[in-house]
């Protein structure tokens, strides 16, 4: 009913907005009207000497630039009578003036003008105003109404939904009932007459025991009393939780998909903290963009006086640097102003380094935030090809730090030679911190993967040294890739003076993303109706690669702990690479298909 009038009194705006405008053009008329001629009477005069008879001669003393106007009412007051300003110079001129005429008030009615144009004003105004606030008194209420037809609509959807699975499950239910009973009778008919009696004693046992059950409930004994307690007793109150009990129950049992995840916190505040250049390297979809205004919320947060600049292919908010008019919007065919930013970002840069070692401590942060880069670094290489960037680069990563200046990299794939640095050796990458996250998500209705990222690292000696500390980093990845698949949450390798694996938290405000309207439907059926749900995380099918996986296992003669290096000589498997295999892994130890010691060795559960 309130949407109905909001409806209705949205569509009467038209009308009321040209009542206000007529309204306001008649008060702006007449507030001009009341600022045009003049009310009272005027007087015109000059200063003619009494002696002077002749017409000529009294002329003389009235010509244009020597006649006066003042009000009539003060040309005849003593107080204000007016004085010769001659008088000085020519002593014999007169000090009362001479009246030459009076000129009438050219607008008698100003002051009814200026009090039309403040009625009209103040009209138009005051309607204004109360439409706004009948539109504020109203909102609630039509919000209140829209949320509650919101909510019918989607408990409807929820309740068809469940009620065509509870058909489904009762026609599953009698045809298991009808095969049970086929297959029992078949059973009766191949028993002995020995073995038919004491069935027939099991069936009268279990119905007398269902028949005590029924005989507790109708006498009021509640099914779950132990023995000895009344209903009085469990109807106490004495022993029960309390509201406030509860929701510090509920606090305590609320916990995360991974315990990971502070950790991974604490990280990208560490990151944010840090004084060194970032390396931030993620496919599209794995949440590189949220990662990244994360990280310039801290720094902003912790610096409010940072000076950071943005040079993206995006014309993205940035956390509100968008509108400091910090963020450059990079243009292929015309990158001057990328350039001018980086020149601008180096030469304070240099001037810093300019500075004593007792002013460097109090420096705001100076950060430069390269977003997209391969892409913008291709460009200004080919339309500067004799400007290079990277020793700035270069310069920033090596020394930066000692000024409080950065700068933070996003990239799409781990070529991080693409930045431009020409030394990007070994050694020089030590001084880089590396993020990098992998992530499944849906789009378009179709599951899409990004952890190549991830899983290149996991193999090169260059990026983790050491072989034993790689197999740790990739035990703890393959069980944190399983917690990330399941629930669309990205999964981060980070590298701020050691390696660290964890799930990545939810860094905004918002409810965990929806991939897709059924998936949402599906998620409230199985918060609000199905019982069961628990009980069937897995019903997806499994991959070809994890079927595959399987069957190798089923069919090998040494039943001993297999490797992943055993998987790739296998002939059955050898169509699929590494990561692939890695990912059939994790998908067959979720599903606890095989087990894992983590120490890559994987083996049936009944070997």
């Amino acid at each position: 009913m309130k949407r109905k009038q909001f409806e209705e009194y949205l569509r009467s705006g038209t009308a009321n907005n040209i009542t206000v405008g007529v309204l306001a053009a008649i008060g702006l008329i007449c507030g001009a009207k009341s600022f045009t001629g003049t009310q009272i009477s005027l007087v015109e005069y000059c200063f003619i000497p009494e002696k002077l008879t002749h017409p000529v001669n009294r002329q003389r003393y009235c010509t244009p630039n020597k006649r006066y106007i003042m009000p009539e009412s003060e040309f005849y007051a003593e107080a204000y009578a007016p004085a010769n300003p001659e008088f000085q110079r020519d002593n014999f001129l007169p000090t009362k003036a001479t009246r030459l005429r009076i000129i009438p008030p050219s607008n008698p009615d100003k002051a009814l003008w200026g009090l039309a144009s403040v009625l009209f004003v103040g009209g138009a105004y005051g309607l204004s105003k109360a439409r706004e606030w009948r539109l504020v008194q109203l909102m609630p209420s039509v919000r209140e109404e829209i949320r509650s037809n919101w909510l019918i609509s989607k408990l409807w959807s929820g309740l068809r939904l469940h009620k065509e699975a509870y058909s489904a499950q009762l026609d599953y239910e009698f045809h298991q009932w009808s095969e049970n009973r086929r297959l029992r009778a078949a059973q009766l008919s191949k028993m002995t007459p020995e073995e038919l009696a004491i069935f027939q004693e099991q069936v009268r046992l279990k119905a007398e025991a269902e028949a005590r059950v029924q005989l507790q409930q109708a006498t009021g004994q509640p099914v779950g009393a132990l023995p000895g307690q009344s209903m009085q007793d469990i109807a106490r109150g004495d022993d029960k939780v309390t509201g406030e009990q509860q929701q510090t129950l509920g606090q305590n049992t609320a916990t995360s998909l991974d315990p990971s995840e502070a950790l991974a916190l604490n990280t990208l505040q560490a990151l944010a903290r840090a004084d060194s250049s970032t390396a931030l390297v993620a496919a599209p979809g794995s949440g590189k963009s949220v990662t990244l205004n994360y990280l310039i919320e801290k720094i902003l947060a912790d610096s409010p006086n940072a000076d950071i600049w943005v040079i993206s292919a995006k014309n993205d908010s940035f956390c509100g640097l968008r509108e400091k008019e910090r963020v450059i919007v990079f243009d292929g065919e015309n990158p001057d102003l990328a350039k001018e930013v980086i020149d601008r970002f180096y030469l304070n840069y240099k001037l810093r380094k300019q500075l004593p070692e007792s002013k460097r401590e109090s420096l705001p942060p100076l950060i430069l935030i390269l977003d997209d880069w391969l892409v913008i670094a291709d460009q200004l290489s080919k339309h500067y090809s004799d400007w290079n960037y990277g020793s700035k680069l270069l310069d920033v990563l090596l020394i930066g730090r000692e000024f409080n200046t950065k700068f933070i990299a996003s990239l799409q794939s781990f070529n991080l030679a693409a930045l431009g640095i020409e030394k990007m050796d070994a050694q020089t990458r030590m001084c880089l911190n590396l993020l990098l996250l992998g992530n499944r998500y849906i789009k378009n209705g179709r599951e899409q993967e990004s952890y190549g990222v991830l899983e290149l690292i996991l193999n090169r000696g260059d990026i983790i040294p050491g072989k034993l500390e790689r197999e740790q980093i990739k035990s703890k990845y393959l069980h944190i890739k399983a917690v990330s698949y399941q629930n669309l949450r990205p999964v981060m390798i980070a590298s701020v003076g050691g390696f660290v694996v964890a799930l990545m938290p939810l860094l905004s405000n918002k409810v965990n993303s929806i991939a897709s309207e059924q998936e949402y439907l599906d998620r409230v059926f199985d918060l609000e109706f199905n019982l069961t749900a628990a009980h069937n995380l897995h019903s997806k099918p499994l991959s070809e690669v994890a079927k595959k996986i399987y069957e190798y296992f089923q069919n090998v003669k040494s039943k001993t702990p297999k490797t992943l290096r055993d998987l790739k000589k296998a002939d059955r498997l050898s169509g699929y690479s590494e990561s692939e295999l890695i990912d059939g892994l994790a998908e067959l130890v979720e599903r606890e298909k095989i087990n894992c010691d983590g120490n890559d060795n994987y083996s049936l559960p009944d070997w």
